[in-house]
């Protein structure tokens, strides 16, 4: 299945919604879900539109969203079919309902066989003057294209290294933030888009963006939703880095049984290159 056409009609859909949501934050439904992020009627609304496109395409497509209500198994996903849509309608919520913050993004990931082949992650506001910027990645072709270019990926780490380790707010420090900090790391702790942090660590988007958004060298995360990382990890794998769990294990292909909870969630995924997720490891 050929996947561009779908992204790009997402974009032309999704874009015009999302700046009519954002001229009207202040009279947007807000709630608070049971772990504490946030829920909008923009949320909803966005997911709906994904999946109304996903279906038109796969009309018996078995989607994964963050906002589909589910309280039970998805005994759809464990029937193992050949392609599952993994959809988190706005990554970075708490961002996306403040006027002056941009990091943000719609995000699908399809699995086949339970292994990512294609990624869609569109940041409405991230971009120059706050113009969108559109990632696509194809691991089979081993491309990422930002805003329609085919952009170049190094294996050199930043300098100085950057870290994301994000951690809920009032979180005290854990104990390998200060070794990182020791080893001449920059730390990001604050919470935004979980996608948006992986792909910073995958490839540099700077020369998209009004700067300001550093590379880096590893992520972190605790009990990460699938939603917020598969198309990290997808992004991770096609530029050849590691995505792994606490225990050096690889977070991909994920198993039907773990995607199948009404909230998949990862314990543990690191990400970064073989060398630093080793040491990384080691250290913590």
């Amino acid at each position: 299945m050929r996947f561009n056409a779908l992204w790009s009609e997402l974009a032309r859909d999704l874009l015009p919604a999302f700046r009519s949501y954002r001229n009207h934050l202040s009279g947007l439904q807000i709630d608070t879900k049971a772990d504490a992020t946030l829920l909008t009627e923009a949320d909803i609304a966005v997911e709906r539109r994904i999946v109304e496109k996903i279906r038109k395409l796969d009309p018996d497509a078995v989607i994964v969203g963050e906002e589909d209500g589910r309280t039970a198994a998805r005994q759809d996903v464990l029937r193992s079919p050949k392609l599952i849509w993994v959809v988190d309608p706005i990554d970075g919520t708490a961002e996306f309902v403040q006027p002056d913050r941009v990091e943000f993004c719609s995000v699908v990931c399809v699995l086949e066989d339970l292994h990512p082949v294609a990624a869609f992650i569109l940041a409405p506001e991230l971009g120059r003057h706050r113009q969108p910027v559109l990632i696509t990645v194809d691991p089979v072709k081993r491309q990422v294209v930002v805003n329609g270019s085919i952009i170049a990926t190094s294996s050199t780490p930043p300098v100085p290294p950057h870290a994301s380790v994000t951690r809920s707010t009032g979180t005290p420090p854990r104990p390998f933030e200060e070794k990182l900090q020791g080893a001449g790391y920059q730390l990001k702790t604050r919470t935004t888009s979980q996608t948006l942090d992986m792909i910073r660590t995958a490839v540099d988007i700077s020369p998209f963006t009004d700067g300001g958004f550093h590379r880096f060298t590893i992520f972190y995360r605790t009990k990460q939703k699938m939603w917020d990382g598969l198309a990290g990890l997808c992004i991770g794998e096609t530029v050849g880095l590691w995505g792994v769990d606490a225990n050096g294990r690889k977070r991909l292909p994920v198993t039907a049984e773990a995607l199948s909870h009404p909230e998949p969630t990862f314990d543990v995924t690191i990400m970064g290159p073989p060398r630093e997720v080793r040491w990384f490891l080691e250290m913590t």
